[in-house]
């Protein structure tokens, strides 16, 4: 089911090159709660009292340390060496995810530094490193238990509490080197145009020709068969080319993208110098639309019911990140055989593999920012520079289907009446928007909306009749007539309803009968009992005829949150069978 461009445990999965080392496995570390290593040039020369087992922070058991306890400043170290095959290449060093702040250094040069604890980044490392002979790389990591850092779910107090658990401190997924020549191609933004059969490919290409012409060929493929190829000359460092995909050779179809039918064309990217072929990348697309029409979301310009869970993505063991590919592939078929078709993935940016298997299985992914739990310049800035990132580094993954960059008015408190908080909200969806304004934009996904696309309502209601009564009245809820669920608004003041579609996106939380955590309302304490109130407040949201859509809470439990269909080391509390009848009747 794979695409042919699949290599297992290859970190970015969107853009394959041939040629990378995985940096994962033992390093060595240190606690540095004096924040003194710098002073002192531990970059230089590394004493390490401890290993851990990268990408798994060390807060989890499986980095081989298991210390919940936070500390501020940590360091990482280890060596690598390069290849003869690949000595006079451009050696590119990349972090998937690292929180909070990163500073890099190489044979005891400083490298650069990065702050966001969700988004990818990378350096070219080839002007520091040494020539047959092993390199080192140092990285510290600043952490913090600031409220104004996007954390998401993290905890800031010294405890767990409420729905915030433990904290993740420093590298979380896969580090890995690239090897790349001077000219290559650093980026493609792929857009579809399902409308027009074309699809819009913006390039970024790095390097010099020196003197040699650049030219730049795409071939897509489907099914292993070719289906178009363009070739352009590269003059800039930016270029575009837009491919009409309909062929004879393809009876004059074009592929879709959808949960029924999740076809991929597979594309390659092959820059020459001259005569040379200097750089081979691999990625693929979807061709898929989604947009709004009449209060309903259109996938292909047909309605879709989206049947969501919401998924937070942690493990027992290794926390926030994948134990394995074979963990994160292990959850979407979960998903898929409990009848939904589609994930909410809540207060994470997820390891880029997960959005790869969605595309490849046809799973919907809402795609959510992590909140700060504070506002001000600081929060603002922060927040605002890591969200475009993240946009920009999931932008070409045809399962997003819609963007989420704040929930229940975390990290904006007083958005109902506030104005530099609405128009901070506003600014975060036009930014949004700037860059992709192909996909729905949810603005405070909960209550207290603004400028959203989709108006989407949380309620943790246990009883269905109840559920379905407070809701019979559209408008009350849309005028802000009534608060929903008995304390929040629809829109903030100066907002109101503008016909967008709705979507109860949380609801449910039920939890068994336990002492050792919690779930919404009251727990059950039999199958029974659960299976009752799960499709009583299913098909009460079901039964209501403008609600295009719902997402249950969640996949799994997470630590003290004991809520989910699945225990947190995956197994079924019910047949999930039962599930996919009730979420499909």
């Amino acid at each position: 089911m794979a695409l042919s461009m699949y290599r297992k445990d290859y970190p970015r999965p969107q853009f394959v090159r041939q040629d990378w080392l995985n940096l994962n496995g033992q390093w060595d570390f240190r606690f540095d709660d004096a924040n003194e290593g710098e002073a002192l040039q531990w970059f230089s020369n590394f004493q390490g009292d401890r290993k851990i087992e990268v990408p798994f922070v060390y807060e989890t058991k499986a980095s081989g340390i298991g210390e919940e306890t936070f500390h501020p400043y940590v360091w990482y170290h280890r060596t690598f060496e390069i290849p003869a095959e690949q000595q006079g290449k451009r050696i590119v060093l990349h972090f998937q995810a690292v929180d909070y702040v990163a500073k890099v250094w190489v044979n005891g040069t400083y490298v650069g530094r990065h702050e966001g604890g969700y988004s990818a980044f990378s350096f070219d490392v080839t002007p520091y490193l040494l020539k047959d002979a092993a390199n080192s790389v140092v990285v510290k990591v600043e952490d913090s238990d600031s409220v104004t850092q996007p954390r998401g779910k993290q905890r800031w107090r010294k405890e767990n509490f409420g729905c915030w658990y433990v904290q993740t401190t420093g590298i979380w997924q896969t580090v890995w080197l690239e090897y790349v020549e001077s000219s290559h191609v650093s980026s493609v933004k792929i857009t579809p145009d399902l409308d027009a059969n074309a699809v819009r490919f913006d390039y970024r290409v790095a390097g010099d020709a020196a003197g040699q012409p650049l030219r730049l060929t795409t071939k897509i493929s489907m099914d292993g068969l070719p289906v178009k190829e363009t070739s352009i000359g590269v003059d800039r460092s930016t270029t575009s080319a837009t491919v009409e995909l309909i062929s004879e050779t393809r009876e004059w179809r074009v592929e879709q993208w959808s949960p029924q039918s999740p076809k991929l064309y597979e594309v390659e990217f092959v820059l020459t110098e001259g005569d040379r072929v200097v750089d081979r990348v691999q990625s693929y697309f979807g061709m898929r639309k989604v947009s709004i029409h009449k209060g309903k979301v259109l996938l292909n310009n047909q309605s879709i019911y989206q049947r969501l869970i919401l998924d937070q993505g942690y493990w027992p063991d290794s926390h926030l990140t994948p134990p394995s590919e074979e963990a994160i592939l292990k959850d979407i078929d979960a998903i898929l055989a409990m009848g939904y078709n589609g994930v909410r993935k809540h207060q994470k940016i997820e390891d880029a593999r997960f959005l790869y298997w969605c595309d490849v299985k046809g799973v919907l992914v809402w795609s959510e920012a992590a909140a700060t739990y504070e506002f001000n310049d600081e929060a603002v800035d922060r927040f605002t520079r890591e969200w475009l990132e993240i946009v920009q580094q999931q932008y070409n993954h045809p399962c997003i289907v819609t963007w989420v960059p704040f929930n229940e008015s975390w990290g904006i408190g007083n958005v109902y009446a506030d104005v530099k908080q609405q128009q901070f909200t506003e600014a975060i969806y036009h930014l949004t928007k700037s860059f992709d304004p192909y996909r729905p934009v949810v603005v405070n996904d909960g209550w207290e909306h603004t400028v959203s696309d989709i108006l989407t309502l949380h309620d943790y209601e246990e009883a269905g009749e109840a559920l379905f009564k407070r809701y019979t009245n559209k408008d009350a809820i849309t005028n802000n007539e009534i608060a929903f669920n008995n304390w929040k608004y629809a829109f903030a003041q100066g907002y109101e309803y503008r016909g967008q579609p709705i979507i109860v996106s949380e609801f449910g939380g039920i939890a068994f009968q336990t002492d050792k955590g919690w779930g919404y309302g009251n727990q059950v304490d039999s199958d029974e009992a659960f299976i009752a109130r799960f499709r009583s407040i299913t098909q009460a949201i079901k039964d209501l005829d403008y609600v295009c859509g719902y997402c249950y809470t969640q996949v799994s439990d997470v630590q003290q949150e004991v809520n989910g269909l699945l225990t947190e080391n995956r197994e079924p509390k019910l047949p999930l069978d039962i599930i996919k009848a009730i979420n499909l009747a």
